[in-house]
């Protein structure tokens, strides 16, 4: 019975890497950008490898780097950092129904692994339910963890020897990544209102350069998504309404 079990974990740790294999390749691009890209700012080697270990989110990877090159005040910094990685909580609200009876190994675990990677694949509403599916979201997760790891190191080893990689546009692989993750999720009319939104307040935002342009386009693009499922789930009972004489 052991032996099943084990053979079972095995299993379903083989099947949380392959899920995520896609992902770990996709920001192979980004992982190599962030690693090259402190060393070039004057980070040390230990620096550069500690962002990823520690920090283990793009986005924010990107962004300090370059504050921390141009000597920006550290509140100033902790709060950049804090306005780009507000989503998390976002998820973490999501997923919180799931996951509050869980002992603190696996919310712990689970909280630092929660990447949009991650979330993305935690849309099945059997998703961390049971210890197999546990085993399943860390194994994906951890190897997400794992393999942006040695694409920072890759960069970190390249940045000595290869010039800025943002003038090839690389940096682009950011992009591509997150539309990756956005596109399969749009399966109803209020998430296709929510995406159009918020990429068109995105992009009118970034033309007048306003600071807090994306998380302000967030937020409306969430009411406006919010606003239109709450008028499909009226529709149908207003027309049931209208047969009854």
């Amino acid at each position: 019975m052991s032996f099943n079990r084990k053979q079972a974990r095995l299993k379903i740790i083989q099947k949380g890497v392959l899920a995520m294999l896609p992902l770990n390749l996709a920001v192979l691009p980004w992982g190599i950008l962030c690693g090259s890209l402190s060393i070039q700012r004057g980070f040390s080697v230990l620096e550069a490898l500690l962002m990823p270990i520690l920090v283990f989110a793009g986005a924010v990877q990107l962004v300090v780097i370059e504050l921390i090159n141009d000597n920006t005040p550290l509140a100033t910094i902790l709060f950049t950092a804090l306005i780009i990685s507000s989503r998390h909580f976002l998820y973490g609200l999501a997923l919180r129904d799931k996951l509050k009876n869980l002992p603190f190994k696996w919310r712990g675990s689970l909280g630092f692994l929660l990447t949009d990677e991650l979330f993305a694949l935690s849309g099945d509403q059997k998703a961390y339910q049971g210890n197999l599916q546990l085993v399943y979201a860390i194994s994906a997760g951890g190897s997400f963890y794992l393999c942006w790891l040695l694409w920072n190191i890759i960069g970190i080893v390249a940045g000595s020897y290869l010039p800025d990689l943002t003038s090839i546009g690389l940096d682009f692989a950011i992009a591509v990544t997150f539309i990756a993750l956005v596109i399969p999720s749009i399966t109803n009319v209020a998430m296709l209102v929510t995406v159009v939104v918020a990429g068109c307040l995105s992009v009118l935002f970034k033309l007048f350069n306003w600071e807090l342009g994306l998380v302000i386009a967030s937020l409306i693009a969430m009411y406006c998504g919010y606003i239109t499922a709450n008028k499909q789930a009226k529709t149908p009972i207003m027309k049931n309404n209208k047969d009854i004489p």
